[in-house]
C-alpha cells in the first residue's frame, strides 16, 4: 500500500515530503492497529485509500499527511495535541476540520447534519484542503459501501448526493462529482442504475466505432491546419443520462449523445481555431453553442461545448480545451491549490471561491437546521445563467433569477433602492427571469422605502433572501417583537402551556445562547420575521422547564446556588482519611446512596438519616433537591478524603439496534480492565436501544475514559451518567 502510494506521489505531486508520509502512515497504521473495517481488512487500508486519491490530485505534503490521519482524532486515543507534537499544528487542525462533530448529542438528523455542515463551512473559509480530504475520504468510502447494511447504504447514498456531490461539483471537481453521483445512483435507484448499464453495453461496439470514426476526420482536419491536439472520447456517466431521460422524458434509445469527443489543445486561440474547424466539418445545432472560456463558471470551468450533426444524422457534443482547462475540469480547485509551487496567488483562490463566503454570509442567520439544509441544499444545485451589467460585466446568477437578485449581488443598497429594471434596453418586470447573455439596468430610487416583503417569494438566490430579512430586522424591530411575541403564545397555547409561564430565567438565557441572541426581544423579532422556527422554540423551553420539577425554576436556581455554596467549600484533609470526610472528621459512618452512585472524583453532599448514619449524594442527584427543600438541617458537608477499593457507577448508553452492539460494547468494557456489575438492554423506538450498565470502578477518571471509548463503538448515539 505504502509503495503504491509513493508511485502516485512521484507520478503527481511536487515537492511532497516522502519521510514526512512515511511517519504518518507508519503512524496510522499503529493507531488503527486494532481496528478493521466492516469488510474485514485492517483499517488502515481506509486512510492509505484516502491518502492516494489526494496524491492523484497532485495535492502537498500537509494534505497528504493529514489524509492518512484523517480518522485518528476520532477513532483512536491520540488528540490533537498529539497529532501537533508529532506532525505540526497544521496537520493536526486539517484533521480536526475534518473529524466530525460526533460528542454532541442532536434531537434530529437534520439537527446534526446542520451541524456538520456548518463546521465544514467554516473549515473550507479557513483552509479549503479540509474538503479535499473530506471528499476523498467519502469517495472511499461510497466505494466499499457494499459492506455496509441496507438502510446504511441508502442513507450514505443519499448524504452523498445531497451534499458532497454538489460540493464537489462547485469546486469544480468533476472526476469525483461524477463518480460520487454514479456510486450513489448505484444505491439509491438500483433498478434504473443496471438497466442502464445494460443497455449501455448492448450497443458499446457499434458506438465505439461511430466515436473513433470522428475523432479520426477530426484529427486529419486539425492536422491539416497545424493544430496538435489529444482527442478522445468520453462516455457520459450512468446518472447523467439518467438524469435526462428523467428531465427530457425520452427512453435511453431517443438519447443519441450518450458519448462526448473532447479536443485538448495547448492554447486559447487554438481552441477557436479547432471550433471554426469542428463547425466546418460537422453542421452545429442552434442554439447548443456555449462559450465557458469568455465566461466561466463560477467553479472555475471552462471548455468550449458544441452539438453538431455527426455521420449518419447522429446529433453528438463536441467539448474544447486547453490541457490546463482540462486539469482544472477534473480536479477544480485542487488543481489551483496555493501551496502548489508556480501557481496563483492566495488572492486569485479567494476570488474563486467567492460563493463560499456568501454562503457563509446567509449562514449566519440561519438558525433553523432544517431551513439551513434547504438552503444549501439549495444553493449547491442550482444552474446559473449568466448576465451583464451596462459596463460589460458578467454576473453569475441562479437559473430562473430576477433583476432583484441581480441588483443584491450589485451591492445591498442598489437591491433595497431598486424600483425597476431593463433588460436589454426594455422595461421588465422585477419578477422577470433572466436569461443568459442579456444586459440588465437597475432602476434606484434616491428616497427607498426598502424592499418589499413579497420579494421573499421572488427572488431565488439566498444572498438576495439574506439582505431582504436583513433589512426588516432592522427597520422593522418593533413591529417584528410584538408580532413575534404574539406568535409565541399563540404557539405555546396551541402545545397546551402558558408562554408567560415557561420564558423566564434560565431556560431563556439557554435559547439565547443556543441562537446566539442577546435578549428576549431579539428572540421575538426573529420569530417575528421568520427567521427561527417558533414551534422547535416552544417546545424546547417547554421540556426545559418540565425538566425542572414543579419546583418553579427560579426556586430551582435557588437550591442550585445553595448547593454549590456548601460543595464547594474547603476540607481539612488528614494524612490517614478514609473514603469520605464528614465535617473534618474521619470516624463518621457513613454510606453511599444508591440513587446516584457517587464515585471519587464526582461533587459530593452529605445527608444525616436516622441510624444509617451520613447517605452521601452526588450534587447533581435528583433527590438533593428535596433533600434541601425541606429545610430540615440536615445537610452535611462532606469531601473526599483518600478513598481506596472499587465503587460501583452506572451509565446509560443510546444507540442504533444492529447485531452485535451488545457484544461490542461489553469487549470495550473488558478491554479496559473494568468489571461489569449488572446489564439491562431494551428497544424503544424507532430502531433505537437503551442499555443500561453498572461498573465497578475506582474514580470518576476511570469512569470518564471508558465513557469517552464507548462513544466511539458504532452506532452509539449518546453516554452518559444516571442520575437516579
Amino acid at each position: 500500500m505504502l509503495e503504491r502510494l509513493m508511485e502516485l506521489i512521484d507520478k503527481n505531486c511536487n515537492n511532497v515530503d516522502k519521510d514526512m508520509v512515511k511517519k504518518a502512515y507508519y503512524f496510522a497504521d499503529k493507531a488503527h492497529k486494532r481496528q478493521k473495517r466492516e469488510s474485514g481488512e485492517p483499517y488502515i487500508v481506509h486512510p492509505v485509500e484516502v491518502a492516494c486519491i489526494l496524491a492523484e490530485m497532485g495535492l502537498d505534503t500537509g494534505t497528504i499527511v493529514a489524509g492518512l490521519l484523517h480518522d485518528v482524532i476520532e477513532d483512536t486515543n491520540f488528540s490533537h495535541e498529539d497529532v501537533s507534537r508529532e506532525f505540526s499544528p497544521e496537520v493536526a487542525n486539517l484533521v480536526e476540520g475534518v473529524t466530525k462533530l460526533g460528542k454532541i448529542e442532536y434531537k434530529t438528523k437534520e439537527e446534526q447534519q446542520a451541524d456538520n455542515v456548518r463546521k465544514m463551512l467554516l473549515a473550507m473559509a479557513d483552509d479549503i484542503r479540509v474538503i479535499l480530504i473530506k471528499l476523498a475520504d467519502r469517495l472511499h468510502n461510497m466505494r466499499t459501501l457494499k459492506y455496509l447494511p441496507v438502510e446504511k447504504q441508502r442513507e450514505k447514498a443519499k448524504e452523498t448526493f445531497d451534499i458532497y456531490a454538489p460540493l464537489a461539483h462547485r469546486l469544480g471537481m468533476s472526476k469525483i462529482k461524477w463518480e460520487l453521483e454514479d456510486l450513489a445512483f448505484r444505491y439509491i435507484n438500483q433498478n434504473e442504475y443496471y438497466f442502464i448499464v445494460r443497455k449501455i453495453a448492448e450497443k458499446r461496439v457499434e458506438r465505439e466505432k461511430y466515436i473513433q470514426q470522428i475523432i479520426k476526420q477530426l484529427k486529419e482536419n486539425l492536422k491539416k491546419s497545424g493544430i496538435d491536439a489529444e482527442i478522445e472520447g468520453r462516455p457520459k456517466h450512468f446518472y447523467s443520462i439518467y438524469r435526462k431521460m428523467v428531465k427530457k422524458n425520452k427512453t435511453i434509445d431517443q438519447i443519441f449523445d450518450l458519448t462526448a469527443v473532447r479536443i485538448i489543445v495547448d492554447t486559447v486561440k487554438d481552441c477557436y481555431a479547432s471550433l471554426g474547424i469542428v463547425h466546418t466539418i460537422y453542421k452545429p445545432i442552434p442554439g447548443r453553442f456555449k462559450d465557458y472560456i469568455a465566461m466561466p463558471k463560477p467553479n472555475m470551468y471552462q471548455s468550449l461545448h458544441t452539438t453538431v450533426i455527426g455521420p449518419q444524422g447522429k446529433p453528438f457534443e463536441i467539448q474544447i480545451r486547453t490541457f490546463e482547462m482540462h486539469k482544472t475540469a477534473e480536479y477544480g480547485i485542487a488543481a489551483h491549490w496555493k501551496y502548489k509551487e508556480g501557481v496563483e496567488t492566495e488572492d486569485d483562490i479567494d476570488k474563486k471561491l467567492t460563493w463560499l463566503r456568501e454562503m457563509l454570509e446567509w449562514q449566519k442567520e440561519t438558525s433553523d437546521a432544517e431551513e439551513f439544509m434547504e438552503r444549501f441544499k439549495i444553493d449547491l444545485f442550482s444552474d446559473e445563467v449568466f448576465v451583464f451589467t451596462p459596463k460589460g460585466k458578467v454576473i453569475n446568477l441562479p437559473y430562473d433569477a430576477t433583476p432583484i437578485d441581480f441588483a443584491y449581488k450589485i451591492h445591498t443598497d442598489i437591491g433595497n433602492s431598486c424600483v425597476g429594471a431593463k433588460v436589454n434596453g426594455k422595461m421588465v418586470p422585477l419578477d422577470y427571469h433572466l436569461k443568459t447573455g442579456e444586459i440588465v439596468e437597475v432602476l434606484v430610487s434616491s428616497s427607498p422605502k426598502g424592499p418589499s416583503i413579497d420579494w421573499l417569494n421572488v427572488v431565488k438566490s439566498n444572498q438576495a433572501k439574506s439582505k431582504i430579512r436583513s433589512w426588516f430586522k432592522k427597520a422593522k424591530k418593533e413591529e417584528n417583537t410584538l408580532k413575534g411575541k404574539e406568535l409565541l403564545e399563540k404557539e405555546a397555547k396551541k402545545q397546551g402551556c402558558n408562554f408567560g409561564e415557561i420564558a423566564k430565567g434560565e431556560i431563556v438565557n439557554a435559547v439565547l445562547k443556543k441562537y446566539n441572541m442577546n435578549s428576549i426581544d431579539d428572540l421575538y423579532a426573529s420569530v417575528g420575521v421568520g427567521s427561527v422556527n417558533l414551534s422547535t422554540i416552544v417546545l424546547k423551553m417547554k421540556d426545559m422547564y418540565n425538566q425542572t420539577s414543579k419546583m418553579g425554576i427560579e426556586d430551582w436556581k435557588k437550591l442550585k446556588d445553595k448547593l454549590d455554596k456548601i460543595t464547594n467549600k474547603p476540607h481539612k484533609r488528614y494524612k490517614k482519611s478514609p473514603g469520605v470526610i464528614v465535617k473534618g472528621e474521619t470516624n463518621v459512618l457513613v454510606r453511599f446512596a444508591k440513587c446516584c452512585n457517587p464515585v471519587p472524583g464526582d461533587p459530593i453532599i452529605g445527608y444525616i438519616t436516622k441510624g444509617r448514619g451520613v447517605s452521601i449524594h452526588r450534587k447533581d442527584c435528583r433527590n438533593v433537591d428535596f433533600l434541601l427543600k425541606n429545610k430540615d438541617n440536615k445537610i452535611v458537608e462532606v469531601s473526599w478524603g483518600r478513598p481506596k477499593g472499587e465503587y460501583i457507577a452506572e451509565i446509560k448508553i443510546e444507540a442504533e439496534d444492529r447485531q452485535k452492539l451488545l457484544s461490542e460494547l461489553m469487549d470495550t468494557v473488558n478491554e479496559s480492565n473494568i468489571d461489569l456489575y449488572a446489564i439491562n438492554a431494551k428497544p424503544i423506538k424507532d430502531g433505537i436501544a437503551v442499555i443500561n450498565m453498572k461498573l465497578k470502578i475506582s474514580s470518576i477518571n476511570e469512569l470518564r475514559d471508558l465513557m469517552k471509548k464507548l462513544r466511539k463503538v458504532k452506532n452509539v448515539i449518546g453516554v452518559e451518567r444516571t442520575k437516579n
